[in-house]
């Protein structure tokens, strides 16, 4: 394992970060937490890689809170991609237009 940062997936949305952080600080120093409200997921960022794999090792696929976890190392994020409100792009829906018109609901 590279990084420190790790994802943790399948919280409970009532779970706080006290509580992660206290879960994770059995396995080395948790450098920061971060709960993504309203979505069941986190961060965790420990003070090393190996305290992190340890960290993984030991708490994925167990149960806390009533929830079995999901911990993976957190991939980097990513540059958001604004929307193309050009003409290029394609789909989108049918709105049933220059075919005798679409259905009718």
């Amino acid at each position: 394992m590279e990084g420190k940062r790790l994802y943790v997936g399948n919280l409970t949305y009532s779970i706080k970060e006290d509580q992660l952080r206290d879960l994770f600080s059995a396995y080395g120093e948790v450098v920061s937490v971060k709960i993504i409200e309203q979505k069941g997921f986190g961060f965790v960022e420990m003070a090393t890689s190996e305290e992190a794999q340890a960290a993984m090792d030991a708490l994925n696929q167990t149960v806390f809170e009533g929830r079995t976890m999901r911990i993976d190392e957190a991939r980097p994020m990513q540059p958001r991609r604004e929307f193309d409100r050009g003409g290029s792009g394609g789909g989108g829906y049918n709105r049933g237009g220059g075919y005798g018109g679409g259905r009718r609901y």
